[in-house]
């Protein structure tokens, strides 16, 4: 990496966990465009080469691990392997690239936001579909050539293993936050999130949700495996040809 993208990464997470860390402190709707930008140092001409939107800023966390669902899955060896399989592997790839406590955290909070702001949860489901139909186009030239258009399974597939991250988030985010209380009553509490600047490197994640009782991805993951072996087995869909078979990008 050049030093000039090793800049422009380092501003781009400024960026997140500054909006993460306001957005938690003062609310979605209590922070504008111009005030953020403002904490960061940068202009808004920065802010929009980076992210379309402050609802992107609050769920980049969880959108970067799904992007990285799409590369793993595009450079995936599906051979004999049911498709949910394959798909579950390149999630948990994608989860496993991004492993260290400040992820966790960040997601922890993007998770928390998007649950009681409308305007996120509007945007993340656009982002969803996109990202479903994505990984759609992936999976269908794996498919017999003659049946691949109208076989609903790929679809089918794939909602279910949304279906089975959001579950596995729901229920680490339930037990880090009944974690959280239980710490806080001992009097061992973290501190808040950390501030940052256009060239820092403190994140949202290590004083506000990392270090909440050390919640990782490990956890995450593990809840993913449970709730992805509790999908019906009835639509199973074998991915019987290997990756390079027609394959189309996403």
């Amino acid at each position: 990496m050049t030093l000039r993208e090793r800049k422009k990464q380092r501003t781009r997470q400024a960026l997140i966990d500054t909006a993460l860390e306001q957005f938690t402190a003062r609310g979605f709707a209590g922070v504008t465009l111009d005030e953020l930008c403002e904490a960061v140092e940068v202009s808004k001409r920065t802010f929009f080469r980076n992210f379309a939107s402050k609802e992107e800023v609050a769920m980049a966390p969880l959108e970067d691990m799904w992007r990285g669902f799409l590369v793993e899955l595009a450079a995936a060896e599906p051979g004999g392997r049911p498709a949910l399989a394959v798909a579950r592997d390149a999630l948990l790839a994608s989860l496993d690239g991004l492993a260290d406590g400040d992820w966790a955290g960040r997601a922890l909070l993007s998770y928390r936001l998007s649950e009681s702001t409308a305007s996120m949860n509007a945007h993340s489901l656009h982002f969803c579909e996109r990202t479903t139909q994505a990984a759609i186009d992936i999976i269908r030239p794996w498919l017999d050539e003659e049946t691949r258009e109208r076989d609903p399974r790929p679809r089918l597939m794939v909602d279910m293993l949304v279906a089975a991250f959001r579950y596995a988030l729901a229920g680490w985010a339930a037990d880090t936050e009944t974690a959280d209380i239980e710490t806080a009553d001992t009097g061992a509490a973290g501190t808040g999130a950390a501030g940052t600047g256009a060239a820092g490197t403190g994140t949202a994640g290590t004083g506000a949700a990392g270090a909440e009782v050390g919640k990782t991805c490990e956890e995450l993951a593990a809840r993913l495996r449970e709730a992805v072996g509790a999908l019906p087995a009835s639509l199973t869909l074998t991915l019987a040809h290997q990756a390079g078979a027609g394959r189309s990008a996403p």
